[in-house]
């Protein structure tokens, strides 16, 4: 295995606790983007921890990995929960998508389901990734819109930066709160912010 994460500390007890595994090693580990892609074709590792905030950016890792391996196995390990980190890793080739807060045992699990060519996803996640399947997806129009919502614009403001109607706006607002499956303009921002549509 390569580990990738930008705390070393990090990367010293997950290889304490992958390496009391008999058949798992760690053969390398990596600290930003750069490092990552290096150790990665040096060492073309079977799995791939990776951490997506990473200098550099993780995804940006896993999409160079895939590029240079396209049936590279990475198994992303991160804090983040939001909607758009889980699908933008699944979507570029992840094999799964665990959680820094799970039980130690079961990383070791999921690096096998991986090596075994299986999707590993904990619960939480696989809901997460269920909702996006299931909800319908906004429109690049309904985005701008949405992001001009957050900053507090009005829809005749919000009409004049994007040059459409009041008429058209009120359209996209209703799309947007239906889709999100909110009742306001604020929680419509606030449902953004949590699933990742919208950086803070």
């Amino acid at each position: 295995m390569l580990l990738v994460d930008d705390h070393r500390i990090v990367r010293m007890g997950l290889k304490v606790v992958l390496e009391c595994e008999p058949d798992l090693a760690v053969v390398g580990e990596a600290g930003d983007l750069d490092s990552c892609i290096a150790a990665f074709e040096r060492f073309q590792p079977d799995v791939t921890l990776l951490d997506l905030r990473i200098p550099g950016g993780g995804l940006a890792a896993l999409k160079k990995i895939r590029s240079i391996q396209p049936d590279a196995r990475v198994l992303v390990l991160t804090t983040s929960e939001q909607e758009e980190d889980v699908h933008g890793c699944l979507e570029n080739g992840a094999c799964g998508y665990a959680l820094k807060s799970m039980d130690p045992v079961k990383l070791a699990g999921a690096v096998r389901a991986v090596l075994a060519g299986e999707v590993w996803l904990p619960p939480e996640v696989a809901r997460i990734r269920a909702a996006r399947q299931s909800a319908p997806a906004l429109s690049d129009r309904e985005k701008e819109v949405l992001e001009l919502i957050a900053k507090g614009l009005t829809n005749p403001e919000i009409g004049s930066v994007l040059s459409i109607s009041r008429s058209t706006i009120k359209v996209h607002v209703a799309h947007i709160l239906e889709k999100l499956g909110v009742a306001d303009r604020t929680e419509a921002a606030a449902e953004a912010f949590r699933r990742g549509l919208l950086q803070g």
